[in-house]
């Protein structure tokens, strides 16, 4: 039975939450938050008897920690956690700086704990299923790749999504899951260009972001990457794959999200339309299992910490282009740094 503790009681801990009540070889050994109250309501909500004073009394009874917190503080918590000999896994994105998302890959290593990102998006049956469509050959040579994601904007304790030192806003939050989903999809990114509203607009709108971002991989394909957190109606997101064998379209506002067009082989007819049928299991159950699996088993996750550092550098070089007009090239993790 492996003790987790969850720091962190907003959305994502009780999403969290949710995921590890269903394993029966987990248990929620307690919780903390910065805010005491809100850790004594979420721990009643949820059932769960334990409510840490502080993090160093959560470190100190439990096997790995789970961090939900405010992205500015997820690598103050992660750093602290890995070097008390807690393995973690940590709330995307990993760091709100390339900085500390070094120190956060170095620590690892020389820690020797597990630190897995919790990049969502690739334990999500429809992309999964995608990803494995795309690796199969189903649309031959990706050419052009579409993504869009969003909703309204959130809402949080002190705001602190409208804060966007702190947030990152849309592209740093929100799309970093298609950043991250594109890459493993795709292969390395070669460089990004962006523009922001929040950041090309003389008088940025409150509560309003969106985000308009072109990836180019070393393969030559190319991908747009739409993000909004100024819509009024429900969170959807879209995905479009065009290959030079056939087209993958994944819509949330459809009844049958998932489809395929295979191109003919001959004739001008377009291609005929394969419904695939993903299962409705939970994306964010999956993830936490993959990584509670992974510490039984000794084994590694799939997703790594340097993974956690490339999603991050591409939202910020999103932002970097915006910000100068400019296309920022891709570089990946620097080695060790002491």
């Amino acid at each position: 039975m492996l003790r987790v503790g969850i720091v962190g009681l907003g959305t994502m801990g009780h999403v969290h939450t949710d995921g590890y009540q269903q394993m029966p070889d987990v248990r929620i050994a307690g919780v903390f938050d910065s805010d005491p109250a809100r850790a004594k309501a979420f721990a009643e909500w949820r059932g769960i008897s334990t409510v840490f004073p502080s993090f160093e009394a959560l470190l100190e009874a439990v096997d790995f920690v789970d961090v939900c917190t405010p992205t500015p503080t997820h690598a103050e918590y992660a750093l602290a956690a890995m070097n008390a000999g807690r393995d973690v896994v940590c709330e995307k994105p990993m760091a709100r700086t390339l900085a500390d998302c070094a120190r956060l890959i170095d620590t690892a290593k020389e820690t020797g704990r597990t630190l897995m990102p919790a990049q969502v998006l690739r334990f999500f049956p429809e992309y999964s299923s995608a990803n494995a469509l795309i690796q199969r050959g189903e649309v031959g040579n990706p050419a052009t790749i579409r993504t869009r994601r969003g909703g309204p904007f959130p809402r949080a304790t002190n705001d602190w999504y409208a804060d966007f030192a702190q947030s990152g806003g849309v592209t740093l939050d929100t799309i970093i899951h298609d950043f991250d989903w594109l890459r493993w999809t795709f292969g390395p990114v070669e460089s990004v260009y962006g523009k922001i509203t929040h950041l090309n607009h003389p008088n940025p709108l409150d509560h309003l972001d969106y985000s308009l971002i072109t990836l180019r991989f070393e393969s030559g394909a190319v991908a747009q990457v739409e993000g909004t957190w100024a819509e009024p109606g429900a969170f959807s997101v879209f995905l479009e794959v065009a290959g030079d064998a056939g087209l993958i379209q994944f819509d949330s506002a459809e009844s049958v999200p998932l489809k395929v067009n295979r191109r003919q082989e001959s004739g001008a007819g377009g291609g005929v339309p394969v419904p695939e049928s993903p299962t409705s299991t939970n994306g964010y159950y999956l993830e936490l299992r993959h990584f509670v699996d992974c510490l039984q088993a000794g084994t590694k996750p799939t997703i790594t910490p340097e993974d956690g550092y490339y999603a991050v550098e591409i939202a910020l070089a999103a932002l970097e282009s915006a910000r100068t007009g400019k296309r920022i090239p891709i570089l990946g993790p620097p080695q060790p740094i002491k």
